[in-house]
C-alpha cells in the first residue's frame, strides 16, 4: 500500500493548517484519492498493525442494521464507545439508513440491481440523511458508497469520505469497503476488481504528527489474501466465522488517540 504512505506523507507535508470540531487541530488535504485492485492483494495496512477483527466485526454489524453499541462491545469491539448514550444507543447511524433509508433497503437494492440490471448508475447507498442527521451520535463519515459492473462480470466500488482522519480511520475504511465489495461479488457472481476511496476533508490530527512520520518511515509488505469461505444469499447474511485473512505479516501496532 505504498499510494496510503505517500498520500500520509503528502498530508504531513503539505496539509493546510486547520481547527476543527474536536479541538485538536489538523493537517488537511481536500479531493484526494486512493486506488486498490484486488490483483494487488487485499488491502489490509502492513506498516502498521490493523484490527481486522474491530474492521470486520463493525461491517457485519453495519450490514445487519444494528445501531445499538452492546453488539460491538460484546465482540471486545470499542471503537465507537466514546460516542454513545447510556443504552449504547447511537441513534439513526448507518446501519440504520443502509438497511431502512425512507423504508427502502438500501443493500438489498444494491444487490438487486447488480443482479438484474447492472448497467444502472443508480447502484448507490448513502447513508447521509440530512433529515436525521440530528438524531444522531456522529454524521456519517463515509458517506455514499456506488457499485459499478463491467464487461458483466467484474465488480467495483467507490466510496466517497466526506471526513476522514487518515492515520487512525482511513486504514479501517480502505479494508472495510475492500472486504464489502468481495462479499458483494460473492453474493452476486461477480469478480471484485477494484475500490476507490474518495476524499473530501483528508485530515492528519495535529496528535498524530510523531506517529505518522514513524509509520511514513515503514516500508510496506506484501499484502495478504482475504478469502471468503462460506457462499451466502445476500451480504446481510454472512457471518465472522466465513472469513480468513492470511499471509498478513505487519509492522507492530502504532497507538494514537481519537479525537471525540
Amino acid at each position: 500500500m505504498k499510494n496510503y504512505i505517500k498520500l500520509l506523507n503528502k498530508v504531513y507535508d503539505e496539509g493546510e493548517t486547520r481547527g476543527d470540531r474536536t479541538g485538536t487541530g489538523t493537517r488537511s488535504l481536500f479531493g484526494e484519492r486512493l486506488e486498490f485492485h484486488t490483483g494487488d492483494g487485499f488491502p489490509l495496512l502492513t506498516t502498521k498493525r490493523i484490527y481486522w477483527k474491530g474492521v470486520l466485526y463493525e461491517l457485519l454489524w453495519m450490514l445487519s442494521g444494528n445501531t445499538n453499541i452492546q453488539y460491538l462491545k460484546d465482540n471486545n469491539v470499542h471503537i465507537w464507545d466514546g460516542w454513545a448514550n447510556e443504552q449504547g444507543d447511537l441513534g439513526p447511524v448507518y446501519g440504520k439508513q443502509w438497511r431502512d433509508f425512507g423504508g427502502v433497503d438500501q443493500i438489498k437494492e444494491a444487490e438487486r440491481l447488480i443482479r438484474e440490471d447492472p448497467e444502472s448508475r443508480r447502484i448507490i447507498v448513502s447513508a447521509w440523511n440530512t433529515g436525521e442527521l440530528k438524531d444522531m451520535a456522529l454524521p456519517p463519515c463515509h458517506a455514499f458508497f456506488q457499485f459499478y459492473v463491467s464487461q458483466g462480470k467484474y465488480l467495483d466500488i467507490q466510496m466517497y469520505q466526506r471526513s476522514a482522519d487518515i492515520f487512525l480511520g482511513v486504514p479501517f475504511n480502505i479494508a472495510s469497503y475492500a472486504t464489502l465489495l468481495h462479499m458483494m461479488a460473492r453474493v452476486t457472481n461477480k469478480i471484485p476488481r477494484k475500490m476507490i476511496h474518495t476524499y473530501g476533508d483528508l485530515h492528519l490530527y495535529g496528535n498524530h504528527l510523531p506517529q505518522a512520520l514513524e509509520q511514513i518511515y515503514r516500508q510496506p509488505k506484501e499484502l495478504p489474501i482475504l478469502k471468503i469461505m462460506n457462499n451466502r444469499d445476500s451480504v446481510v447474511d454472512f457471518q465472522f466465522d466465513d472469513f480468513v485473512i492470511e499471509d498478513y505479516y505487519p509492522d507492530d501496532a502504532i497507538k494514537g488517540d481519537i479525537s471525540l
